[in-house]
């Protein structure tokens, strides 16, 4: 997940001044100093929370999205208090999710094909984007990429653009080229930008591939792995220069790839593995660490059922 470009107003959407408070960077934060040692790398969520993606900004604060209503949970990094910052609604919600440098929240909306904008400063639901009313749809993980928040579909091989701080028509980008979509299974989820911010980079769960994608075009290359024959239950990613993290949810693990200049080859350079791992879901970078997520995929999804985030260090 990588620094962009100077983003739009936000002032189309709100119709006022944009909040110079924030200043969010695109995907995951990417703060100039390190996280201070005395900070927790731990933190909890509220009971069924049923967490999936995570974002983080500028400033130590992580937004985590909830697939039981569409509520998002802020987090303080530096004490690891919370609170619900968008309430969500029944029937809804958040996959992934992330936050822009004018403080806007884009999230997936999963079964309901929906794209919804959450001003973090006040909780207050923006827009709601229909991206796809086909049958079924799964709006899995979002990157801002220039002018534009691209979502992930896992059950249709298409990527849908919305035009960041600003209404307007949603593009729909179909996947060609290499990519082959597989019925019954989760196909397209995680996804970042390219170095040169010029194309993107989507990790296909099942059978575990990744794929340079054209932003022009549409053309999924795939990219050569080197080290290990896939990155199978790939979800969340998360890319700093050329080094790209695979989040492998099931396996327990985040995989760590040295990606070519020409975006063909991705060498395995290690993984990194936690014993409070339990399914994490999505990560987003803070300083030298890593925020996760656990989805705990494999235990009870009930209201009782408890849940947490770790940091591990980079």
């Amino acid at each position: 997940m990588t620094r962009n470009d100077p983003r739009p107003s936000r002032r189309t959407v709100l119709g006022g001044a944009a909040l110079a408070a924030f200043s969010m960077a695109a995907g995951t934060g990417t703060a100039e100093a390190g996280t201070k040692t005395t900070w927790p790398t731990e933190f909890p969520l509220p009971d069924g929370w049923l967490p999936e993606g995570i974002t983080i900004g500028s400033r130590p604060y992580a937004y985590m999205g909830s697939r039981a209503n569409g509520a998002v949970y802020r987090t303080d990094l530096r004490t690891g208090e919370g609170r619900v910052l968008y309430p969500g609604a029944t029937g809804t919600a958040t996959i992934g999710l992330k936050l822009d440098r004018d403080g806007l929240l884009y999230m997936a909306g999963g079964g309901g094909g929906t794209a919804r904008i959450v001003d973090s400063r006040t909780g207050e639901l923006l827009r709601t984007y229909q991206l796809t009313t086909s049958t079924p749809t799964f709006i899995n993980d979002v990157i801002l990429q220039g002018d534009r928040a691209w979502f992930t579909d896992s059950r249709n091989p298409i990527l849908y653009g919305v035009r960041r701080g600003h209404s307007g028509e949603v593009r729909v980008l179909p996947l060609t080229g290499d990519w082959v979509q597989l019925p019954d299974v989760n196909n397209a989820n995680g996804i970042v930008g390219t170095p040169d911010g010029r194309g993107l980079i989507v990790v296909k769960s099942a059978p575990g591939t990744l794929y340079h994608v054209s932003l022009k075009t549409g053309e999924a290359k795939q990219i050569t792995l080197s080290g290990a024959d896939s990155v199978v239950n790939g979800d969340g990613l998360v890319r700093i220069g050329h080094t790209l993290y695979v989040v492998q949810n099931r396996l327990n693990l985040i995989s760590v790839w040295d990606l070519d200049r020409t975006l063909r080859t991705a060498t395995l350079r290690r993984t990194i593995t936690d014993p409070r791992f339990d399914v994490p879901s999505t990560a987003a970078r803070y300083g030298n660490r890593l925020y996760l997520v656990n989805a705990r995929f494999t235990s009870p999804q009930t209201p009782e059922t408890t849940f947490n985030g770790v940091a591990v260090s980079l």
